[in-house]
């Protein structure tokens, strides 16, 4: 039987007002709010997707990186769509919209409960957005940690992939919290030579991509 090793294809980071993919930096925002800065980047890069306005910030933040990331890398005729896995983690879930959920119904005479604000107070909705946009259909979960445990990512996307459950794997941290954000997501996609894509990958590689060091 062929061993396979596993490779980091791309990455792509949003935080710090900065859009990076692959080491390079592609877009610098003007605007210090999240909400300002994520329109920023669907205007920039030509995004086409109405709904994508009617999502919370923790949303758009994982919809824009998982957009740039698989941006012409053509998933969907590579792989079958059922083949595809997305595994997110974050530390405050969907605190941010459950926070505004709260608002709306704190005040019982005021008392209105928003429908679409509701409907994104999970964090793995992010995943369904992701999906939805791009007709992914295999393997996913939202892991909701105090940190960004590169180590733990790491052996359970591999378990997935030495499986067979998936063939490639979009993952990464997505969190926001306030105007705090970082969305940095990574595609992991089987090599039998071990030399394609940017780097091996290998729980250090994903901490040295992760700040800043990749």
């Amino acid at each position: 039987m062929m061993k396979h090793s596993y490779t980091i294809r791309d990455y792509c980071m949003i935080r710090n007002h900065q859009v990076i993919q692959g080491g390079k930096l592609l877009f610098e925002g003007k605007d210090r709010s999240a909400a300002s800065f994520f329109n920023e980047i669907y205007r920039h890069f030509g995004v086409n997707y109405p709904k994508f306005h009617k999502m919370d910030n923790l949303c758009k933040l994982g919809f824009l990186a998982a957009e740039l990331l698989m941006k012409d890398k053509n998933l969907q005729h590579s792989y079958p769509s059922d083949s595809v896995g997305i595994i997110l983690y974050n530390a405050s879930s969907s605190l941010d919209t459950d926070r505004n959920h709260q608002n709306s119904i704190s005040d019982r005479s005021a008392y209105y409960p928003s429908p679409s604000v509701f409907v994104y107070t999970l964090a793995n909705i992010v995943i369904g957005e992701i999906c939805i946009r791009h007709k992914l259909y295999g393997e996913s979960t939202f892991f909701v940690e105090e940190n960004f445990n590169t180590e733990r990512l790491h052996t359970y996307v591999k378990q997935l992939l030495d499986d067979r459950i998936v063939e490639c794997c979009i993952t990464g941290w997505v969190e926001l919290d306030s105007e705090s954000y970082e969305g940095v997501l990574y595609l992991i996609e089987k090599s039998t030579s071990g030399t394609d894509g940017i780097v091996i990958f290998e729980p250090e590689k994903l901490t040295e991509i992760y700040r800043g060091k990749g």
